[in-house]
Formats: C-alpha cells, structure tokens, sequence
C-alpha cells in the first residue's frame, strides 16, 4: 500500500492520462480494480473518493445532456418505455425464481435484483434502507454489482461488433441489460457517439423507475424511510433543453460534451478502486449465481429483442 501523498499522485497521473487520450473506460476501471483488489492506495483516500465519485458521476451525465436533443430524447425515451418496464419485472422474476432454486437469503436477492433491473448502486442505496438490509447485505449487493459492471464494460462492446449492432440498437442494449450508469456510459461511448445519446437518455429515463419501486417495496416492509430523488436527472433534462433551444452555444456545448465525457472515464477509475478483497471474499455462490444468472439471461433475452425487433 502507498502513502496518501503517492495515492494522490497516481489519482492525478490517470486523469492526466485520461484528459490526454491514454487511457480508455475500460483501461480507467480495470486501472481502479487493480488498485482497490491488491490494495495499492491508501485506504482513507479510496474511502474519501467515495463521495467524489457519486458527484462526480452525476456532473458528467449532465454534461453529456449538452449533446443531446431533447426532441430525439422525448422519441427515444417514449420507445424505450414499455421495454425498461418489461425488463424490470422479468428482473425480479427470474431473479426472486433463481433465489428460490438456489436458496439465497431474501433481502439481498431484493437488493441484487434492484439493481440489475434499475441502476445498479445508485438502486441498491435506494432501496436498502426501505427494506431494512443491514450493511453486509447491502455491500454484498454492491460488490456483485460493480463485478458485473466490471466484466459488461469490456465484453459489450465486442458482442455489439460481433452480432453488427447498429449505434442505437447498442445503446438502447446498454441501458438494458448493464447494471450501473456509469458503466453504460463508458461501454455505449467506445461504440461510438450515437450509442452514448441513446444509451444515455434510455438509462436515465430508466432511472425515474428508482421512484415506485422504492414506494413499492417500502409499502411491503412497512418501511417509513425517506427517499432521495436523483436530482442530477433534473439537470441532464435542463442541459438538453439548453442544447436544443439556444444553438447560439454549441461550441460551448461540444467543450462541455467533451469535458464530460472525461470525467465519466475518470470516475470509472474512482468506481474500480472500491472492488476489494474483503468485498469478494463475502460472495456466497448463492447470492453470486442468482446476480449472475439474472444478468445473463436479461443480457440474451434483450439482445435478442432488440436484434429482431429494433431496426434503427
């Protein structure tokens, strides 16, 4: 492990990289998972990176609205309704189905399936206090979660080649079928700019689904926790409609598209630094299958959907 002075100079090495080209998302996480697996930062500074990563995160999705139009946000998230609510209950389906089989404890199964349905880390913190998960429940979640995050990052974009995925039919696919919005960001983007605006839009009009599945399964555990809205979605909302109705700022808008687009690696970085040994070490086969199982069977039942179905 390395000093807290030496940590920050790795930070600030990799965003170097990542502003000059040299490091790609998948390069940015795997990057972040070496460090955080064989402890090589210091683990008050990881701990610290916590909270820049979330804030991070959701500054970079509303830059990214500076490169969308809001008119072909409207069309796409109306499109792509019906199919996030279609695949957030066959989620929890297959996966309350395959905890059963496999005999995984509940609470942790509601955790994994939120957020493979939903958005990944930011549903599991959501929904755990409504359903009164305790804090391994909740960090088991989480580390299957950004595992899966993780291996969606690299392989995506080599299936989308392999099976000639149009731009939109790959980013409508990540918002699907990969858990974490920071990790459909950085998939969609190596595929190129259309994928990014789709899978964008689409995952974040998913997101909004975070609001009645909290209300949902906080009526279930007679849970009086309260909510906290996404309130970046309202400024990935606002940067569109700034893009879309005062042209006069588009060069300021490709700066901030860009600039973005940066952070978003960068935070991919910041998110593998928190995938550790004592996290994996928590993994029972049970929990591990039913989060891994359900995600494969989303991925493949999506992917054929869109691949029949989606002709854009």
């Amino acid at each position: 492990m390395i000093s807290k002075t030496a940590s920050y100079i790795f930070a600030v090495l990799v965003l170097l990289g990542t502003l000059l080209g040299y490091i790609s998302p998948a390069s940015a996480l795997l990057i972040g998972m070496i460090s955080g697996i064989f402890q090589i930062s210091d683990k008050t500074v990881v701990q610290k990176n916590i909270k820049s990563q979330k804030l991070l995160l959701q500054l970079s999705v509303v830059g990214l609205g500076f490169g969308i139009n809001i008119q072909d946000a409207l069309i796409m998230g109306s499109n792509s309704f019906f199919l996030s609510l279609v695949a957030i209950v066959l989620t929890f389906i297959i996966a309350i189905t395959l905890a059963k089989i496999l005999k995984a404890e509940r609470l942790t199964t509601i955790l994994v399936a939120s957020g493979t349905a939903i958005c990944g880390g930011s549903a599991i913190a959501a929904v755990s206090p409504s359903i009164k998960a305790n804090s391994n429940q909740t960090s088991i979640a989480l580390a299957i979660v950004f595992l899966l995050n993780a291996i969606a990052l690299f392989i995506f974009p080599y299936v989308g080649h392999y099976f000639d995925l149009s731009e939109t039919q790959f980013g409508l696919w990540c918002a699907i079928a990969i858990h974490d919005t920071s990790s459909v960001v950085g998939a969609s983007a190596v595929f190129g700019l259309e994928a990014l605006n789709v899978a964008t839009t689409t995952k974040l009009v998913r997101t909004l689904w975070i609001i009645p599945l909290v209300l949902i399964v906080s009526f279930g555990s007679n849970s009086k926790e309260k909510f906290t809205f996404p309130w970046f979605i309202l400024g990935f909302l606002g940067a569109m409609a700034i893009a879309t109705y005062i042209p006069q700022i588009e060069a300021l808008s490709d700066k901030i598209v860009w600039l973005a687009r940066k952070a978003l690696i960068f935070t991919l970085f910041l998110i593998g630094l928190q995938i550790n040994i004592t996290q994996l070490k928590k993994l029972g086969f049970s929990i591990l299958g039913v989060g891994i199982f359900t995600w494969l069977i989303l991925a493949l039942m999506s992917l054929l959907y869109i691949i029949n179905y989606v002709h854009l």
